[in-house]
């Protein structure tokens, strides 16, 4: 059983509640986090038969989740129950990250940091660790843009309670990831940044691409960059392009993963490292009409409430058979096992 209260589940559960439907402060999270161990599945490739409807006022007629607090968690919590994603979120900070962030800071003294979406706090006091113990001589300044107040409160207690963090020194800065561009800007400021990251939060941008570059923009020699989405060879990927029009409607969010970004990078001619974080999540209920577990899961999946009694039959039709599909899904043992992979892209600073 997963546990709520574990620094991962509360980094994903501060992306999802934060206090206004705007860009930067809803992070209805797609996709879990990650699995660990990657396993080769030789799937049986049939056609794909499936030809949705691209008429808007489909879309149009359907609720997003996240206008039902109340749902939405039951959701996220069966989510968490039934997915891999968080062991591989905690494989990938405290054995890949690492060797990332040994190459930082080219011996400083001193290291800036910045957390962009960094809800409560967990998951960046779980990196600023493995950073101290790559740089245990150096000082940190940290960076948080957050634009919950609720969750700064939730992170400053977290800081509060939490001993050997005299390295560090706090600047909390409660905006969208759009406001503190427009701050940094405005204040002219030549500070540069030895690591960012930015977990799960590209999808509530207006321009991902723009964003990406901003930041990037703001690295020092030396300095990395670290963007986690959604895999675009994940499931997640597949229903998104086959179903964008219909299921990603509202402007909390958008459809974007970590494919979008490389291809925007490769055209580009930037250079990357790119990691593939691979993670299953049973969906098998979903196939058993009128189980309360699946309709939940269904939601999950598709960003919408009460999707199975409200979504055009030929819509709901689509959508199962797409998730069924070998391009989705995998079946193991009688279960319906989901492609819920992750994936990473590591940037340097612009040359």
């Amino acid at each position: 059983m997963l546990q709520e209260n574990h620094p991962v589940i509360c980094k994903i559960l501060n992306l999802f509640f934060q206090e206004d439907l705007t860009e930067g402060s809803v992070s209805l999270l797609r996709t879990g986090h990650v699995s660990c161990a990657s396993k080769t599945t030789n799937y049986i490739q049939t056609p794909l038969t499936i030809s949705p409807d691209r008429d808007p006022a489909m879309a149009s007629s359907l609720r997003s989740l996240v206008l039902d607090d109340s749902r939405y968690q039951e959701c996220f919590k069966l989510f968490l129950q039934r997915s891999t994603e968080h062991q591989c979120m905690q494989d990938f900070i405290h054995k890949e990250l690492p060797a990332i962030l040994a190459s930082v800071g080219n011996g400083k003294a001193h290291l800036n940091v910045i957390g962009v979406g960094s809800g409560a706090g967990e998951i960046d006091l779980e990196i600023l660790s493995e950073l101290h113990s790559k740089h245990p001589g150096a000082s940190v300044d940290n960076e948080v843009v957050e634009p919950s107040a609720q969750q700064l409160h939730k992170y400053k207690a977290l800081v509060a309670q939490t001993p050997t963090l005299d390295y560090i020194t706090f600047n909390w800065n409660r905006m969208t990831a759009t406001e503190f561009e427009e701050h940094w800007r405005a204040s002219e400021t030549t500070k540069e940044a030895d690591f960012i990251h930015m977990i799960q939060m590209l999808y509530y941008v207006n321009d991902p691409e723009a964003t990406v570059r901003f930041f990037q923009s703001l690295l020092s020699v030396n300095g990395k960059l670290l963007v986690i989405l959604v895999s675009g060879k994940s499931g997640w990927g597949k229903l998104w392009q086959t179903y964008k029009n219909q299921l990603c409607h509202t402007d909390i969010s958008q459809c974007v993963t970590t494919g979008d970004i490389q291809s925007f990078l490769d055209s580009e001619g930037v250079r990357y490292q790119s990691f593939e974080l691979p993670s299953q999540m049973d969906i098998t209920e979903c196939f058993s009409q009128g189980d309360e577990k699946g309709e939940l899961l269904l939601d999950f999946l598709t960003e919408v409430l009460d999707f199975s009694k409200t979504a055009p039959p030929e819509l709901r039709a689509g959508v199962l058979e797409l998730l069924r599909h070998p391009d989705c899904s995998v079946e193991t043992n009688g279960r319906v096992m989901f492609n819920n992979n992750l994936g990473v892209i590591v940037l340097d600073r612009l040359t």
